[in-house]
């Protein structure tokens, strides 16, 4: 940008285009709301336009909302489980559906909780579950193999308190609550779908990459 226009946002309350404020408050490590308070009645407007439904538990998501998202990504693929053994299970073509992906140039990201983590352990303990849950993980991380070796497909571990299983597929993501004694199956989905100027797509994103950056190599 030109420094002269940058200037003028500052000194005169200019408000800069959506993407400009996007790339500054990315920059800097903030939300745009803090740096430009006029946009929040618009962000807040567009957000609330995110939420495609709401689904009570997540075996009321239709399997064929599950199929058309993952058959219909091309560009990124994130996944945050500690197992999501259900997804594979249920679309056992998956892992070779995701190196197909990747060889077209989609980004393939999944973080697997570390089935050696503190972690891992307790959320195993209060699902009543106790070690089934690293097992779980152990196994998903198996049947991923095969597209592990797919450059853009990588799959990294990860040892932190899981608030939320993310499923994003481009431009969609479900977002599953975990609920303190209660098994991820049973608790609540919700489907947004990204919008321009809106946050709640991009703030569980935001989470995924936090994830994603103090995850290790599967």
């Amino acid at each position: 940008m030109d420094p002269k226009s940058v200037e003028r946002w500052i000194t005169t309350g200019r408000t800069p285009h959506r993407g400009h404020r996007w790339k500054a408050a990315s920059f800097l490590g903030v939300d745009e709301v803090y740096l430009w308070p006029s946009v929040e009645k618009q962000a807040e407007k567009a957000s609330t336009s995110e939420l495609i439904t709401y689904y009570p538990h997540r075996g009321a998501v239709p399997a064929s909302l599950w199929s058309s998202l993952i058959e219909k990504a091309t560009d990124q693929v994130d996944i945050l489980v500690y197992a999501g053994l259900f997804l594979f299970d249920s679309n056992p073509d998956l892992p070779d559906q995701l190196a197909e992906k990747a060889k077209a140039g989609a980004q393939v990201r999944i973080l697997l909780g570390d089935p050696d983590s503190e972690a891992v352990r307790q959320r195993g303990e209060e699902e009543g579950i106790g070690g089934d849950l690293a097992a779980r993980a152990r196994i998903t991380r198996r049947y991923l193999e095969p597209a592990m070796s797919t450059p853009g497909v990588e799959v990294r571990l990860h040892d932190t308190i899981l608030y939320n299983s993310i499923y994003r597929f481009d431009e969609d993501v479900l977002v599953n609550p975990h609920v303190l004694g209660a098994p991820a199956g049973q608790n609540p989905v919700m489907h947004f779908r990204y919008l321009p100027g809106a946050r709640t797509f991009r703030h569980y994103m935001r989470s995924f990459d936090y994830a994603w950056e103090r995850g290790r190599e599967a």
